[in-house]
């Protein structure tokens, strides 16, 4: 029984969500603001995290990014009605795996939530076969599949379990232009537009990490196509 910790300080909401994802089959704990949120994170083993951004005590930007400090792997999905492009950037950028905006439907919750125990799932499947057939190479940078690392000029980058995938299916598809809809698709598991600008916050974030101290650029910006890796 997958176990998910719900951060959220509305009664009405807690409720809903707890009683919905019981039926589901999911164990829900429940802490009503962010520093107890924090702590039970801390201190016991979960599957994934909804995190509201009000919250006392502590908000959910900060309870994210102390748990990040720790814990690169466990997905977070930011359950807010905070609903701005300003405020979906600022969450993805602290951490979070998805952010979907109240209000909400049931089922879209429950959809984002599958899709996310699926990445973890697959992204802690080792694989079977020889381990040099996972490692992918552009210029100074390597990702191991089998370990789940990834370096730079032999210096090691720690990734998120999104930001590995999403360097993962550029290392799959170099110099080929990926639109926003095909990583979306690959790298989220929908195949629709969530709303959001997730995929350009997530590139530039992924830049940050491996390419702000090169000065061969890896990912590079195909105006109004995508993205590609290919080096200058």
């Amino acid at each position: 029984m997958k176990k998910i910790l719900l951060v959220e300080d509305e009664v009405h909401v807690v409720s809903f969500i707890k009683k919905g994802l019981t039926e589901e089959g999911y164990e829900v704990s429940v802490a009503l603001d962010g520093k107890t949120g924090l702590s039970l994170q801390q201190n016991n083993s979960f599957d994934l995290v909804i995190l509201d951004i009000m919250l006392p005590e502590m908000n959910g930007l900060e309870v994210c990014r102390e748990i990040r400090k720790t814990n690169l792997q466990i997905p977070i999905l930011f359950l807010t009605a905070l609903g701005t492009s300003e405020n979906i950037v600022l969450g993805l950028e602290s951490g979070a795996d998805d952010y979907l905006v109240k209000p909400f439907k049931f089922i879209e919750l429950l959809a984002r939530i599958k899709t996310l125990l699926r990445r973890i799932e697959s992204f802690n499947q080792s694989p079977t076969e020889i381990q040099e057939d996972y490692i992918y190479k552009i210029d100074d940078l390597i990702l191991n599949d089998f370990s789940k690392t990834v370096t730079r000029n032999g210096e090691t980058i720690s990734l998120t379990t999104t930001e590995f995938k999403l360097l993962l299916n550029f290392l799959q598809n170099l110099n080929k232009v990926l639109s926003r809809g095909e990583i979306l698709d690959t790298v989220w598991g929908v195949n629709f537009d969530m709303g959001t600008n997730v995929v350009d916050v997530y590139v530039n974030y992924l830049r940050k990490k491996i390419d702000s101290n090169s000065t061969n650029k890896l990912i590079h910006t195909v105006i109004g196509m995508g993205y590609v890796m290919k080096e200058n």
